[in-house]
C-alpha cells in the first residue's frame, strides 16, 4: 500500500525539487502569501452573492426558493468536481491548477454581473464559478503542507484566515458597491481582480511536480486506502456538519440581520459577517499554534480539539438567531467564530495525520465533495422553511449539526485514531 512506501519510493524527480525550493530563501512564505490572497478570492467572490441578495431579489424578482436554488448550485457543483480536483492535485502541477481555477472563477464571477435570469444565475454563479472554486483548495492545501512541516498547523491556520477576511471585506465592499453603483458592479469588481491576482501565481509560483512521482495510483485505489480509516471517515462526517452550517449561515445572516433589525446592506453585511469572522480569526491562529504545541505530545491532540470546538460553539450557533438585541446578536456570533476557528485551523491538518502525502490532494477532494454535497441542501432548506417557521427557527436549529459533529470528531480521536495514523509525513 502507498502508505507503507518509504521516502525514497516516491520520486527523485520529486525530492530534487523539493530540495531546489528549500535553497530559495523564504519561498514557502511567498507561497503561502499568494495562496492566501488566492483564497481570500475565492471565499470573497462565492459571498458576494448572499451580500447583494436583497438588491437582486428587488430588480429581477426572484423569491426565496429560487434565490436559495442558486446558492445551493454553487455548492453542488463545488462538492462533485473536488474530487476530481483533488486528483488532478497528486498528479499534476499544482501551480497551473491553482492558477487556472483562480483565473476561471474570476472571470465567471465577473460574468455574473450581466445575469438577468434564474437560468443564467445557475450556469454561471453556481456551475463556473463552483466549478473553478473546486481546483483550488486540494492542490492548495497540500503544498502548503508540502513546504510547511512543523509549521503545519500554523501555515493552514494562516490561510484559512484568509476566509474570514475575504467574508468580512465582501460583505463591506459589495454591500457598498452593490447600493451605491448597482449590485453587478460588485460581481465586475472582484472578477477584474482575481484575473489580476491569478497572473501573479503565474508569475511567481515555482514550477512544481505531482506529489505522486511515480507513483500513480488508480482512482479507486486511492479511495479505498482513505476509505479504510474510520477517522478519515468520520473526519469528513464532522467537516459536513460544520459546512452544513456555514454555507446556511453565509447565504441567509446578512438577510436575516437587516429584516431583524432594519439595517441597510452595507450594515447588515458587515455586522451578520465582521463579528463572527473576527473571532474566527483569533480562534484559528490560536488552535493552529496550540494544535502543533500538543500535537508533539500526542498526535491525536488536533482531533480533541476540533471535536471540542464544535460542541462548545453549538449553543451559540442557536443564540445567534434567537437573540432579541443586536449586542446580543454579535456576541453570540464573535464566540461561535472562535470555536468555528478553532475547529477550522486543523481541518486538513487531522486529515493528513492519517493518508500519507502521496494522495494528500486526493483525500482532501474526497473529504471536500462529501461535505459540500451535504451542506448544499442547507440554504435551499432555509429558503423553503423561511416562509413558514421563520429564519430563526431555521438558523438556530443549524446547531444540531455542530453537536453531531462534535461527537463524531471526538470518537475517531479516542477510538480509532491510534491505528489509523501513518508514521511518516
Amino acid at each position: 500500500m502507498i502508505e507503507n512506501l518509504p521516502p525514497e519510493k516516491t520520486g527523485m524527480s520529486f525530492k530534487t525539487e523539493i530540495n531546489a525550493l528549500q535553497r530559495r530563501s523564504g519561498y514557502k512564505w511567498e507561497l503561502l502569501a499568494l495562496l492566501w490572497l488566492a483564497f481570500f478570492l475565492n471565499q470573497a467572490d462565492r459571498q458576494i452573492f448572499s451580500v447583494v441578495l436583497p438588491l437582486i431579489r428587488e430588480d429581477l424578482g426572484l423569491n426565496d426558493a429560487e434565490l436559495g436554488l442558486i446558492a445551493s448550485a454553487l455548492v453542488w457543483t463545488y462538492g462533485l468536481l473536488v474530487p476530481v480536483a483533488g486528483f488532478f492535485g497528486d498528479r499534476f502541477s499544482r501551480k497551473r491548477i491553482i492558477g487556472f481555477s483562480l483565473v476561471f472563477w474570476s472571470i465567471a464571477t465577473l460574468s455574473t454581473g450581466f445575469c438577468t435570469t434564474l437560468i443564467q444565475f445557475v450556469l454561471l454563479r453556481g456551475i463556473a464559478t463552483g466549478g473553478g472554486e473546486a481546483f483550488y483548495a486540494p492542490s492548495a492545501n497540500a503544498l502548503i503542507s508540502q513546504h510547511h512541516k512543523e509549521t503545519r498547523s500554523f501555515a493552514l491556520s494562516l490561510h484559512q484566515s484568509a476566509v474570514y477576511i475575504g467574508i468580512i471585506l465582501s460583505g463591506v465592499i459589495a454591500g457598498y458597491i452593490g447600493e451605491t453603483y448597482g449590485w453587478q458592479n460588485a460581481f465586475f469588481v472582484f472578477g477584474a481582480f482575481g484575473i489580476i491576482v491569478g497572473v501573479l501565481v503565474f508569475m511567481r509560483l515555482e514550477k512544481d511536480m505531482p506529489a505522486a512521482g511515480s507513483e500513480k495510483t488508480e482512482i479507486l485505489k486511492t479511495a479505498a486506502i482513505i476509505f479504510k480509516k474510520p477517522t478519515a471517515i468520520l473526519l469528513t462526517a464532522g467537516f459536513a456538519c460544520m459546512v452544513f452550517v456555514n454555507v446556511g449561515y453565509l447565504t441567509w445572516m446578512p438577510s436575516f440581520i437587516a429584516t431583524k433589525f432594519n439595517l441597510s446592506l452595507a450594515e447588515a453585511g458587515f455586522s451578520s459577517l465582521f463579528y463572527h469572522h473576527v473571532g474566527a480569526v483569533i480562534g484559528v491562529l490560536v488552535g493552529g499554534k496550540l494544535a502543533d504545541k500538543l500535537s508533539l505530545k500526542d498526535r491525536k491532540a488536533r482531533l480533541l480539539l476540533q471535536g471540542i470546538a464544535l460542541l462548545i460553539a453549538s449553543p451559540f450557533i442557536f443564540w445567534m438567531a434567537a437573540a432579541e438585541t443586536q449586542f446580543f446578536t454579535y456576541a453570540a456570533l464573535f464566540i461561535f467564530g472562535v470555536f468555528r476557528g478553532a475547529y477550522d485551523s486543523n481541518i486538513f491538518a487531522s486529515l493528513y495525520e492519517v493518508v500519507p502525502v502521496q494522495i494528500r490532494s486526493s483525500a482532501s477532494g474526497l473529504m471536500l465533495m462529501c461535505a459540500f454535497l451535504t451542506g448544499a441542501f442547507s440554504p435551499y432548506m432555509l429558503g423553503i422553511l423561511k416562509p413558514t417557521l421563520g429564519l430563526s427557527l431555521g438558523l438556530s436549529l443549524l446547531s444540531i449539526a455542530y453537536v453531531i459533529g462534535g461527537v463524531l470528531i471526538v470518537i475517531a480521536a479516542l477510538v480509532f485514531f491510534k491505528k489509523d495514523k501513518i508514521e511518516f509525513q
